[in-house]
């Protein structure tokens, strides 16, 4: 047995909030995972050939 769509107005709008909220979960992980490589990725290096200099 499978459940049927509601025929309500309240029914289609639960429906519909709750793929826009799956939705907007998904992009927020991904926003979080590219903005986590970036962050690696921008990480100062010494020059080559040359130690970091440290006081």
């Amino acid at each position: 047995m499978t459940k049927k769509i509601p025929e309500t107005l309240g029914g289609k709008a639960a429906v519909a909030g709750a793929a826009i909220g799956s939705a907007a979960i998904a992009a927020a992980l991904l926003y979080a995972s590219n903005r986590k490589k970036k962050k690696a990725d921008r990480q100062p290096q010494a020059p080559t050939g040359e130690p970091p200099e440290t006081d």
